[in-house]
């Protein structure tokens, strides 16, 4: 029985290959979700090895970080675009929580990020997560915290207001667009606590920005900063 389940599955897979979510070739039957050569070749950013890389200097002067990181570089039309297209359009929600395995297999190695305590996840508001069905960043989260050991706080910091679409907008337009987006609920339960914030992509860090403005104001709070990707 096993065997002919063996033979259906090989089959199906010829008339519907899996493809990978980078080159979308199709993938071999020992891979999963992205193939092997774009494992090794995706635009990595090593940033977890430069602690003055480009996400930490654009909150310098705005907001007290321990750590600032991004997985990839992000280009147009590149594959990390295709790998969020995936993940975030097409309900490949995996996708989140492989990278998060991969990032976190980075930071554990960082001195900064080993000692996370808490890994919270830029929210959605309610309309867009009934629309999508999941966070991305609480995908991308989990994977995080099965490889740093820290805990996942979902429900804390909350969007209490829907904002405009951030995509056409200047960066002093996004920043004003997240003000008062934020609040936090228990402030408590993050007082002496290394905060890990996550989101998918940073291009101006305005979403990020405001997100800190709030945690930042808890007593003891350190905070480090984890995204996918990286998009100048």
């Amino acid at each position: 029985m096993k065997q002919q389940q063996g033979y259906l599955a090989d089959f199906v897979s010829l008339l519907f290959p899996e493809l990978c979510a980078a080159c979308r070739e199709s993938l071999m039957a020992n891979e999963y979700l992205i193939c092997t050569s774009c494992r090794f070749n995706l635009p990595y950013t090593n940033f977890h090895l430069q602690p003055d890389n480009i996400v930490a200097q654009q909150f310098w002067g705005k907001i007290k970080l321990e750590g600032a990181y991004a997985l990839f570089y992000f280009t147009k039309g590149g594959k990390i675009q295709n790998v969020l297209h995936q993940f975030k359009y097409k309900g490949v929600k995996q996708i989140g929580n492989l990278l998060g395995n991969i990032a976190g297999e980075q930071l554990i190695k960082s001195k900064v990020f080993n000692s996370v305590d808490l890994i919270i996840p830029v929210p959605l508001h309610k309309k867009r997560m009934w629309e999508r069905g999941y966070n991305q960043s609480a995908c991308f989260a989990e994977g995080l915290s099965e490889k740093l050991n820290a805990v996942v706080e979902n429900n804390n910091l909350v969007r209490v207001t829907a904002t405009e679409t951030q995509t056409h907008k200047s960066r002093f337009a996004r920043f004003e667009n997240m003000q008062e987006v934020f609040t936090v609920k228990s402030p408590e339960k993050l007082v002496n606590k290394h905060v890990l914030l996550v989101d998918d992509v940073i291009t101006t860090g305005s979403t990020l920005e405001a997100c800190s403005v709030q945690l930042l104001k808890i007593p003891g709070l350190k905070l480090s900063i984890a995204t996918i990707a990286y998009a100048e």
